[in-house]
């Protein structure tokens, strides 16, 4: 597959930056709360993003639109879900939960045996992520993750959709700006935006292009390049990234047995990217 040495690369920057922006946004909580530094997040990149690379939306066709609207309203619906659950469980444990979206979507779309085990693997490891015995976990938050992983599949099937009609870089900020009008709403009944300060106007600036504009960009062009099964799994990292991440920027500790549950994570995603490689080279 011509360019995918570059789309992985991508993807892996665009799980750096999404988990480093999650532990900032998580620092604003307190301030302005979750649908307060989405919204911050989702609407100064639909700002940066349009500043940048100016669509030009009078060669739309209604496909573009109704694609955009759709990617858009999945990104909106996916990072105000995964706020809510952040706001209740840990970052590692969320982003882990979050993955079974993305996890049956590689199911569903696998075709050979091997795909199943690399998926299986992963499957293993959320379930020993979830602590079953505990009577501290956030049920609600828990839930709220695994919802967010249903909106983070259709993310997927859409992003690879609309990458296909149109340039990338005009299908997420056009994307950001349908989530920009999907949030609007819920901003201004919860309100906790307005207590917004100049210190939190920059961290929030900082959550918009670590966490929406630079990755989305990054993984627009992997989607393009990329089979959606191939980027499913490989977006299996995301637990390992959000884990580390919560653990130095939050002292967010996770038990040993949640650590090992992140490594078959990591296993099934090197073993997919491999072998998918591989198989690509004798093609």
């Amino acid at each position: 597959m011509k360019n995918s040495n570059l789309a992985i690369p991508a993807t892996l920057l665009a799980i750096i930056c999404v988990q480093g922006g999650a532990s900032i946004a998580k620092q604003l909580f307190p301030a302005i709360g979750a649908i307060g530094t989405v919204t911050l997040r989702i609407v100064l990149s639909a700002i940066l993003l349009t500043i940048i690379n100016r669509p030009k939306f009078s060669e739309f066709t209604p496909q573009k639109w109704k694609y955009c609207a759709m990617y858009g309203t999945g990104l909106a619906a996916m990072n105000l879900i995964f706020y809510m659950a952040i706001q209740r469980i840990p970052l590692g444990l969320a982003v882990t939960v979050e993955f079974a979206g993305p996890l049956f979507l590689a199911l569903a779309l696998s075709r050979k045996l091997l795909d199943v085990v690399w998926a299986l693997l992963a499957c293993a490891g959320i379930l020993l992520i979830v602590p079953w015995k505990s009577d501290h976990v956030d049920l609600l938050g828990l839930g709220l993750a695994f919802l967010a992983g249903i909106f983070w599949a259709l993310y997927i099937v859409m992003g690879g959709k609309v990458s296909k009609i149109m340039d990338g870089r005009d299908a997420v900020t056009t994307g950001m700006l349908f989530a920009s009008l999907v949030i609007l709403p819920f901003t201004i009944w919860d309100g906790a935006v307005f207590n917004m300060t100049p210190t939190i106007f920059v961290k929030g600036l900082g959550v918009a292009i670590l966490s929406s504009a630079l990755p989305f960009s990054l993984e627009m062009m992997a989607l393009k390049k990329l089979p959606a099964k191939t980027f499913s799994i490989l977006m299996s990292l995301e637990p390992a990234f959000a884990a580390f991440s919560g653990l130095v920027f939050l002292a967010e500790e996770l038990s040993f047995l949640q650590w090992i549950s992140i490594s078959c994570v990591i296993a099934a995603s090197i073993g997919t990217t491999i072998f998918n490689k591989a198989a690509a080279s004798h093609n």
